[in-house]
């Protein structure tokens, strides 16, 4: 092996040329083993780079002649080993070689001589020049034609080398903020804490690369929970947890700082592997989740794919993950604390509802359909336990319940079965396997969830210290449609609904003993009378049935009255302007088409003054082209007249709209609607809200146990507070479809048009109305109300 260097002295402008053509170091890495090749016939050329200084190997960028070379070559092995070890110029003879040593050529035949020409720039090795003689040695005269090419060549492949970097590090840059905005898009694309968690650790292992993400939530000041991971790391088990001084996730959550391990002989990770026969980690890094100044977990990366260990790169990208990542945790848990709040609100709401009456079917109806506004379930239902059988007595949405229905028979028997249950159980259908343990159970509930197509059940027995009431149950067609907080709800919901329960039975059941005992004692009083007192009383009696019976008197509906407007509207600003003057007060009565109030219009006068002089020029100019006998011209200009005819029209309707006009007949009703001058108003703003005074509505509540006894177009009257002698009568135009509550009552509205010409009926005016319900016997006048109490009584207690 000998050692030397050549000397540089033949001209290379047009190779200096092609380098500066190209920027990226494979082309330029072309160029030179072309014209290496051109000026060296017969002998192949490899250039090889080396392109990353903290790594080095030998990279392969071009070749020239009949050669091939690997992907990537060690450094320090074989002929190349020599050049980076010596920087020098250097030749080989074939002879003195082993094979082994230039094995990173893939060459047929033999090699009679090696030279290797290094590109070198202030001490740094950049790459070298490999060249490959299969015929001869290289003689003197052969070499020193390279001339200044490996000069040229190692700042065309320094430079390029620079370029590429720079290039690489704004792509990578570029590409991290595209996953930044792709992160933040994903984790801000759903507030369920359960669906969130999963995504930000399955998003972080995808934009990181790395074998396993944990997401880590604080439990306590002190301790930490495992509630997701993506990947696979044999060193934390499932729904692990750490506490202060336990791990490295406790350690950044102590801390409050961000922690990169890169040394695999750490003491941390040699703890960490220590627990595991199949741990394998080598490098970790983690980061705490901070919100709005508080912690709320930490976010811990381990073991990059590419088998390198993290950088402070991979931790900068890290944090900045981890601040989209706990924004978006911290709007999930205000999403999840707001849910907690309506769940109380709503538990509070059917808490009054059922202890503030002894109802019975209220008390049913208000639990089975009262939590559906935050419990997302499709059905519920009470059963109840009397005398022994079990009776279906309230289902949601359901104001009556048939016994002879075949959907409730199959309720009655699931709800039959609950009612045994220790406690409150879950059923639920996943595909077409039912989840419980027994095959009994699995058996009796995949017949009841195909026979209704619902897929989860959820049944909590009614009981207290007296024994068992019934059970309440819940269902879905979605078999995860209960959440914790939900199942925290119902079973409160439960306790209460079970003293509400059995205090309206007991008093149910009060009344009707103490009905009974008047009725015993004045039978003992009427059989201890004579015989002719009797007889007087029995005829007397008669004649009232009688006069009960068959004498007709008018059936009248009575209710509570208000006033509601018949029509209301609001004025508003087809243009825009300030208003320059009103010409109404509140409560002034107004006509239709009257005008309420002016906009400024200047700037549409001066709008329309232009159009009309525009118009009156394309005019002008169209007869002089006709009186010119310019057809042409005269198109144009007939084109440009009918255009500002248009606009000339546009612009009086636009001046026109500067009055603000009553849209009917009616009043102001808007307060100090004088006011509104000075006022900018923009296209769609409200100036002022006017009532129709044609004619006015009046709302009449009245009892649920009267609405079979209201037809629309009945005659009614009206007594208002407001004018106690006068009487208004009109007639129903609508009896409203649902109830409302009101207090212990549940309410029906009828709307009765009243004719109002004068004005004299004011929305708000407040009184009592009666609606007409035809003729009808004393008797069912008198005692339609306290029949149809007893008669509700007996249904309840006898069941047919």
């Amino acid at each position: 092996m000998a050692t030397r260097r050549p000397r540089f002295a033949v001209p290379v402008a047009p190779f200096a040329a092609s380098l500066l053509a190209q920027q990226e170091v494979g082309p330029r890495a072309q160029v030179i083993a072309d014209q290496i090749g051109q000026l060296l016939p017969g002998i192949a050329v490899v250039v090889y780079v080396i392109e990353d200084q903290q790594n080095p190997a030998w990279t392969p960028r071009a070749t020239a002649g009949e050669i091939t070379v690997g992907d990537v070559t060690e450094f320090d092995s074989g002929t190349l080993g020599a050049v980076a070890a010596n920087k020098t110029f250097m030749q080989f003879e074939g002879g003195d070689l082993q094979r082994e040593e230039y094995a990173h050529l893939d060459i047929r035949r033999t090699v009679t001589g090696l030279a290797y020409v290094p590109l070198l720039l202030d001490e740094t090795l950049f790459g070298a020049i490999e060249l490959v003689n299969c015929d001869q040695s290289f003689p003197e005269e052969m070499l020193e034609t390279l001339g200044e090419i490996p000069e040229l060549s190692t700042h065309a492949i320094a430079t390029a080398l620079s370029y590429e970097s720079e290039r690489n590090t704004s792509l990578q840059s570029i590409s991290r903020v595209a996953q930044m905005y792709d992160l933040e898009k994903v984790f801000n694309s759903t507030l369920e804490m359960d669906e969130l968690m999963p995504i930000i650790a399955s998003k972080c292992r995808e934009a990181l690369s790395v074998q396993a993400i944990h997401l880590w939530m604080v439990k306590d000041e002190s301790e930490l929970l495992l509630t997701s991971r993506d990947g696979e790391d044999p060193t934390v088990p499932e729904e692990a947890s750490q506490k202060t001084g336990e791990g490295i996730a406790a350690e950044v959550s102590d801390s409050g700082e961000p922690l990169l391990i890169d040394d695999p002989d750490d003491e941390r990770l040699a703890k960490r592997n220590a627990g595991s026969a199949e741990a394998t980690i080598f490098s970790v890094m983690a980061t705490p989740l901070i919100a709005h100044g508080n912690e709320v977990g930490v976010l811990e990366a381990v073991n990059k794919l590419d088998g390198r260990p993290f950088d402070e790169d991979d931790l900068f990208f890290l944090n900045s993950i981890a601040e989209t990542a706990a924004a978006a945790l911290h709007n999930a848990s205000l999403m999840h604390a707001e849910r907690k709040v309506e769940i109380l609100e709503t538990l509070v709401k059917v808490s009054t509802e059922i202890t503030s009456t002894l109802n019975l079917d209220r008390v049913l109806h208000a639990v089975v359909n009262l939590p559906g506004s935050v419990i997302p379930y499709e059905r519920a239902a009470i059963a109840m336990e009397h005398r022994g059988k079990t009776q279906v007595k309230a289902i949601s949405g359901m104001t009556q319940i048939n016994p002879g229905d075949a959907e409730v028979d199959r309720l009655r028997a699931i709800l039959q079965w609950a009612s045994l249950a220790p406690q409150a159980f879950m059923v639920t259908r996943h595909g077409e396997e039912v989840d419980q343990e027994r095959p009994e159970t699995r058996e009796k509930f995949l017949q009841y969830f195909t026979d209704t197509g619902m897929r989860a059940f959820y049944g909590v027995p009614l009981a207290d210290e007296e024994g068992r009431l019934g059970s309440l149950s819940f269902e879905s067609a979605n078999p995860d449609f209960l959440s914790e907080a939900h199942l925290e709800m119902i079973n409160i919901l439960a306790a209460q609904a079970t003293v509400a329960l059995r205090n309206a039975t007991l008093y149910k059941e009060v009344p009707f003993i103490g009905m009974l005992e008047p009725i015993l004692q004045k039978k003992q009083k009427f059989m201890a009378q004579g015989k002719r007192r009797k007889t007087l009383t029995l005829t007397a009696a008669a004649a009232a049935v009688l006069f009960f019976a068959a004498f007709p008197v008018p059936l009248r509906v009575d209710g509570n009255a208000e006033v509601a407007a018949a029509h209301t509207a609001q004025v508003q600003s087809p243009v825009d302007g300030v208003v320059r003057q009103v010409f109404v007060r509140e409560g002034q009565k107004i006509a239709r088409g009257d005008v309420l109030a002016d906009l400024e219009d200047w700037p549409y006068r001066s709008a329309l003054a232009e159009a009309e002089a525009k118009y009156g020029t394309a005019n002008s100019e169209m007869n002089r082209a006709l009186a010119s006998n310019d057809g042409s011209e005269a198109g144009i200009q007939r084109v440009q007249a009918s255009y500002w005819a248009t606009e000339v029209e546009r612009d009086r309707q636009r001046l026109e709209e500067t009055h603000l006009r009553a849209l009917f007949d009616g009043w102001v009703t808007t307060p100090h609607v004088e006011n509104m001058v000075g006022r900018h108003l923009a296209v769609g703003d409200t100036f002022a809200e006017i009532v129709d005074s044609s004619r006015a509505i009046v709302d009449v509540g009245f009892d649920e146990q009267d609405m079979v006894l209201l037809r629309r177009g009945a005659a009614a009257a009206v007594k208002l507070e407001g004018y106690p002698t006068r009487t208004f009568r009109g007639s129903v135009d609508i009896v409203s479809p649902k109830s409302q509550s009101d207090r212990d009552t549940r309410l029906f509205y009828a709307r009765i048009t009243v004719p109002n010409s004068d004005g004299r009926l004011r929305p708000g005016m407040q009184g009592r109305a009666k609606i007409s319900a035809g003729w009808a016997p004393v008797g069912f006048v008198v005692f339609r109300r306290p029949a149809m109490w007893i008669y509700s009584i007996l249904w309840r207690e006898l069941g047919w």
